[in-house]
């Protein structure tokens, strides 16, 4: 990309010419990257030294427009007599003079710099000041084509070429998501995608890799609040024979949320793990991990993690309520202790929740 072209979407970006999802992505952009951000101050300090620059060149195009005009002399023998005709002269011509300024200006500022002219200037600070501003500018504008090439790929949406797939499921209407470590575990970029194949920028905000579980905030500008969530957080104990189902995404599965029920057949993990429970006649896939693990009132009681030898496991909802009220980032979260689906039926308590998981995807360079 061209010194001008990546000049013309950072002034782009810094006209509001930008859509709003461009604009999102490269704030966020700014936000995950200070040195990126530093140069768009700098770019922004530099824009505004043309604008004071122009408004100046612009004022004195409107003095000597009025000289070329009027008559002094007559003006200041009329004036005493008629001190109303100042105001008429500038109503006639200021539209005019400043109309041509504007669309003068940033031509004459891009003649000067292209033929050196600033250059005979060297005793005005200012045009110095502006000289060492370009020249900063030049020396980022690889690092600038890197990131916009980067805001460019983003824009096109989440790349298909993701490197693993998991689920996630809503702690909050407000974009965190709750899933297993291993999923995100050394992810360059992480992207959720809803039911509705609708897909989203996340960061990693938490991480607890001693129970598996990891913490997701969709970052994305285009992102709604979810409403309040249909089902609850169980703090208690699940019993043998319990009845549950998950839904969760497989690479395999295109896009498309998968349902699935068993029960509890063991209250602990392999070996007496206590952090999990064992489950049975649940055919849990690839992509699964991550995903909620909900009894039949649609109350979570657990995080779909891994499958051995045909039993598959759930960290235990206590852990998660454990992680997220011990990390100082997230345990403003208030979670739900109370299903709002409980007296729906299993088909409607699907239709509720779909909404709430997310097929995660992570990206590694």
């Amino acid at each position: 990309m061209s010194d001008i072209e990546l000049l013309s979407v950072i002034e782009r970006y810094l006209n509001g010419e930008m859509n709003a999802d461009e604009r999102a992505r490269f704030e966020m952009l700014r936000h995950d990257n200070p040195a990126v951000d530093s140069r768009v101050i700098e770019h922004q300090q530099f824009t505004e030294r043309l604008k004071q620059y122009g408004e100046r060149v612009e004022f004195e195009g409107m003095l000597n427009a009025i000289h070329n005009e009027i008559d002094v002399q007559a003006l200041k023998d009329e004036f005493v007599h008629h001190p109303s005709l100042i105001v008429r002269i500038w109503r006639n011509h200021h539209s005019k003079i400043s109309l041509a300024a504007s669309v003068a200006i940033f031509a004459v500022l891009s003649a000067l710099f292209v033929t050196g002219y600033f250059k005979s200037l060297k005793q005005d600070d200012a045009y110095i000041n502006l000289k060492k501003d370009v020249e900063r500018i030049k020396q980022t504008n690889k690092s600038f084509a890197t990131s916009i090439s980067h805001i460019n790929n983003h824009n096109q949406g989440a790349p298909s070429n993701y490197a693993g797939v998991g689920t996630g499921f809503a702690l909050s209407p407000d974009g965190y998501i709750a899933t297993n470590f291993h999923v995100v575990q050394g992810a360059d970029s992480v992207y959720v995608q809803n039911a509705n194949g609708e897909g989203y920028h996340a960061k990693i905000v938490s991480v607890d890799p001693a129970s598996d579980l990891a913490v997701l905030k969709i970052t994305d500008g285009s992102f709604k609040s979810l409403g309040t969530l249909p089902y609850g957080f169980k703090k208690g104990k699940s019993s043998l024979g319990e009845d549950l189902f998950t839904i969760g995404y497989s690479k395999n599965d295109a896009d498309e949320p998968v349902y699935n029920k068993g029960y509890l057949s063991s209250a602990n993990g392999l070996k007496g793990d206590t952090l999990k429970y064992q489950l049975a006649s649940m055919d849990v896939n690839f992509g699964n991990s991550g995903g909620p693990l909900l009894d039949s009132k649609g109350n979570v009681v657990g995080v779909i993690s891994n499958k051995i030898e045909g039993a598959s496991y759930a960290v235990k909802s206590k852990y998660l309520l454990k992680a997220v009220q011990s990390d100082s980032l997230i345990n403003k979260l208030s979670l739900n202790t109370k299903s709002r689906i409980a007296n729906l039926s299993r088909t409607q308590q699907i239709d509720k929740v779909q909404n709430y998981i997310f097929m995660v995807k992570v990206y590694n360079r």
